[in-house]
C-alpha cells in the first residue's frame, strides 16, 4: 500500500509540472448568466394513509377547500390521512423562457411517513423577490419505501419523504440576466488566481487585438463585446473555446484527519530539519477481583479493582531533510521505514510548527 502511495504521488508530481491549457468555458462563468432558486408551499394528495398528522396540514386543506367554495363547519376535524404539507423547490436555469419545463423536488414538512403514490396540487414557486416564476403540479417519483406492520415492525429504504417530478413546473416569468446590456461582458474565474487572470487577458488580446480585455482583479476579466445580441452570442462562443494556460496552484498540503488521506501539491519544500518519530503504545486494562472470606470468618464478599498499565516503546525513527527537499523525498523517506499515513501527518505537522515546512497545511 505504501509503495502504491509513492507511485501515485510521484505521478501526480510529474503531471503537475506540465503546463496545460483549459478552455475558457471550463474555468470561468459569464457574469449574470446564472440559475435562480425557487421555493413554494403546497399539498400532496392521494397518499395511502401515510400523510401528515399536523395542524398546519389540516389548515392548508381547509384553506384549499374554501377557495373551491367548500365551507367546512367550525370545529369539525377532517382527520385526513392522505395529504401531506410539502416544500417545493427548483432551480430556474438562465435564459429560461415562459412555457418551458423544469424539474422540481418535493419534501415533506410534517410527519408524513411516505410520499409514494402522491400527487402535488398546483403550487406557485416564488423567487427571493416574492414574484411567482413557475407553477408546479404532477405525480411524484419517490425512490424510497416505508412499510410497517401491526406489531410495530417497520422497514425503511432510502428516504420516502422526498420525491421528484421531472418537468413538473412550467416557467411563467423570465429573469433578466443583463446579457445584452452595455458594451462589455465580464468573465468570472471559478478559482481566483492572478496568474490565470493575466494569462486570460493576454490570450484574448493576442487573438482579438490589444485593449479588448483587461483584468479588474484576480477573479474578474472585462472584455469589450458587440451590442447586437446575435453578434454577442457568436462572440462569446469564440471566447469560451479559447484555451488559456492556468496558473500553478500555491504550495499546499491537505490532510483529512478522519480518513488519514494526505494530498500534497507541487512546490512543497522544507528547510533543513531533523524529525524523530517513535511509536509509543500505552495500554490500560481494568479488571475486577472478588474477595470471598471463609465460611466462619464473619466477613463480607468484596469487589476490588485491579488496574494494569503496559507501556511499549517501538523502534524510533529519525528523519533528516536537507535544504530544498521535495515532496518525493519526504514521501520516500517515510515509506522506506514502513511508516503509516498517520506517521506522515505527524511529521508534516511537526515541520509546520517548526517553520521548516514551506507550504500551507490544511487539516479538514
Amino acid at each position: 500500500m505504501a509503495r502504491i502511495t509513492v507511485i501515485l504521488l510521484t505521478l501526480l508530481m510529474l503531471w503537475s509540472t506540465l503546463s496545460y491549457a483549459e478552455r475558457v468555458k471550463d474555468i470561468a462563468n459569464v457574469a449574470g448568466v446564472r440559475s435562480n432558486q425557487l421555493v413554494g408551499y403546497g399539498l400532496v394528495v392521494g397518499l395511502n394513509g401515510s400523510g401528515d398528522k399536523t395542524p398546519f396540514a389540516e389548515q392548508s386543506l381547509l384553506s384549499m377547500l374554501n377557495k373551491f367554495g367548500i365551507k367546512v363547519p367550525n370545529g369539525v376535524k377532517t382527520n385526513a390521512k392522505n395529504i401531506a404539507a410539502v416544500a417545493v423547490h427548483a432551480d430556474l436555469p438562465a435564459f429560461s423562457k415562459s412555457g418551458q419545463k423544469i424539474d422540481i423536488t418535493v419534501s415533506s414538512l410534517g410527519n408524513a411517513k411516505s410520499l409514494r403514490g402522491g400527487t402535488l396540487l398546483l403550487t406557485p414557486l416564488k423567487g427571493v423577490d416574492g414574484n411567482v416564476y413557475a407553477l408546479a403540479q404532477g405525480n411524484l417519483v419517490v425512490g424510497g419505501l416505508d412499510a410497517s406492520g401491526a406489531d410495530g415492525s417497520r422497514i425503511t429504504i432510502n428516504v420516502p419523504s422526498v420525491g421528484r417530478i421531472p418537468n413538473g413546473a412550467t416557467v411563467e416569468r423570465t429573469v433578466n440576466t443583463g446579457f445584452d446590456l452595455g458594451n462589455t461582458i465580464k468573465l468570472n474565474l471559478k478559482n481566483a488566481d492572478f496568474t490565470t487572470a493575466t494569462n486570460l487577458v493576454n490570450t484574448i488580446n493576442e487573438q482579438l487585438g490589444g485593449g479588448t480585455a483587461k483584468a479588474l482583479d484576480a477573479e474578474t476579466v472585462e472584455v469589450m463585446a458587440p451590442r447586437n445580441p446575435n453578434q454577442r452570442v457568436a462572440f462569446l462562443s469564440m471566447l469560451e473555446n479559447m484555451e488559456v494556460v492556468l496558473g500553478e496552484a500555491p504550495a499546499r498540503i491537505i490532510v483529512n484527519s478522519r480518513t488519514g488521506t494526505v494530498v500534497i501539491g507541487q512546490h512543497v519544500t522544507v528547510s533543513p530539519a531533523a524529525v524523530t518519530h517513535g511509536g509509543l503504545t500505552v495500554k490500560i486494562s481494568e479488571d475486577i477481583d472478588v474477595s470471598q472470606p471463609n465460611a466462619f470468618a464473619g466477613g463480607a464478599t468484596a469487589l476490588t479493582p485491579n488496574s494494569g498499565v503496559d507501556v511499549q516503546q517501538g523502534e524510533g525513527r529519525m528523519f533528516q531533510f536537507p535544504k530544498g527537499v521535495s515532496l518525493n523525498d519526504i514521501v520516500q523517506a517515510v515509506n522506506k521505514v514502513g511508516a503509516a499515513p498517520g506517521d506522515l501527518v505527524a511529521i508534516l505537522e511537526a515541520l509546520k510548527q517548526s517553520g521548516a515546512l514551506k507550504a500551507e497545511l490544511m487539516i479538514i
